[in-house]
């Protein structure tokens, strides 16, 4: 018989499960467990509960959420609070009830304090005020990390938590309005340069700093922690702030990343910004040190990453496979 763990991602054709997926299989993992949203809705807890009792799953990945940019947040603050706290519950508990007893549960850079002090280091986690754009999704990771470290404590699981930053690569929405800024600028820049458009504004100051994986790092980063021994993991955490951040140790303005977008499309014209728009967090780069002692980096550089991302992009250009809807959807979505 097969020593193979059974894993599920949850979250399979999102960004950044369907890199773990890529991530997984390249590493020779043959048994991976995936249901699309139609098959499997996560916010129902009979339907998690059926899933893992007649699944036999080993190892989880919960990968799935409700994203979105700045836009989005606004927008649906209900929604984007609502869904991943469900999600997150019925997961880790339903994973618990199941036994499965190895579980990563991926979170957001989000959750830090706004002007938390710069690099953030895994201990500010709720030493301040988060930022009101996307104060409810960020709420809703915080409360994973929690959910995933009381199960530890009470239970004895081995369920743990990486905090991305800014993620960014193949499989992501480029929805004009309710995408991450990468996406949203490739689209764009892409569209200004066809229709021959002599400026693209981008909203905000354009001073703010953001720090960007690219996402099939993630995906290692992921798999790299999620195979850590048990002691070397607890002895590199702490019960009550379990997580670890994951990304580059490198950040940029959004005006230098529209450059370097622009510059990826091909885009000749002006680069514009509109400061009435809202700016988010000033500054949000993540201290990194705590992943490089367990013997992971980041290996791919912004301008190749924006390369192959945009190459990418131009893959999803038939009409039929653009995602556009009119609302941010849980990445568990096609």
């Amino acid at each position: 018989m097969s020593n193979h763990p059974r894993i599920y991602v949850a979250g399979h054709r999102g960004l950044v499960g369907s890199a773990i997926v890529r991530a997984l299989r390249a590493g020779g993992s043959p048994k991976i467990v995936t249901r699309t949203h139609a098959e499997l809705e996560l916010t129902d807890q009979a339907s998690v509960r059926d899933f893992f009792r007649s699944e036999r799953i080993d190892e989880v990945y919960l990968a799935a959420a409700r994203v979105g940019g700045i836009h989005a947040n606004n927008s649906y603050p209900a929604e984007f609070i609502y869904d991943n706290m469900m999600v997150q519950a019925n997961v880790v508990h339903e994973a618990w009830r199941a036994g499965v007893r190895k579980l990563l549960f991926l979170g957001s850079s989000c959750i830090y304090p706004r002007l938390a002090a710069q690099p953030i280091r895994e201990e500010y986690l709720m030493n301040g005020v988060l930022e009101p754009t996307n104060e409810p999704y960020a709420m809703a990771k915080i409360a994973g990390i929690k959910l995933c470290e009381s199960y530890n404590r009470q239970y004895g699981t081995d369920y743990r938590s990486v905090m991305p930053t800014n993620l960014y690569g193949p499989g992501d929405n480029y929805h004009p309005e309710n995408s991450h800024v990468i996406p949203g600028l490739l689209r764009r820049f892409h569209e200004a340069r066809l229709s021959g458009a002599p400026e693209v504004v981008i909203w905000g100051s354009g001073r703010p700093m953001r720090e960007f994986l690219y996402v099939d790092d993630m995906a290692a980063a992921s798999v790299h922690v999620m195979n850590l021994a048990p002691e070397t993991y607890a002895a590199n955490t702490d019960p009550m702030h379990s997580h670890i951040n994951v990304g580059t140790g490198q950040d940029v303005t959004i005006a230098e990343l529209a450059r370097l977008v622009g510059e990826t499309v091909g885009y000749p014209g002006r680069i514009a910004f509109d400061a009435s728009k809202p700016d988010g967090t000033p500054r949000k780069l993540l201290e990194v040190s705590k992943l490089a002692s367990l013997g992971w980096r980041a290996s791919t550089p912004l301008a190749e990453g924006l390369r192959r991302t945009y190459a990418a992009y131009l893959e999803t250009l038939d009409p039929d496979r653009i995602r556009t809807t009119a609302r941010p959807s849980l990445t568990v979505e096609t």
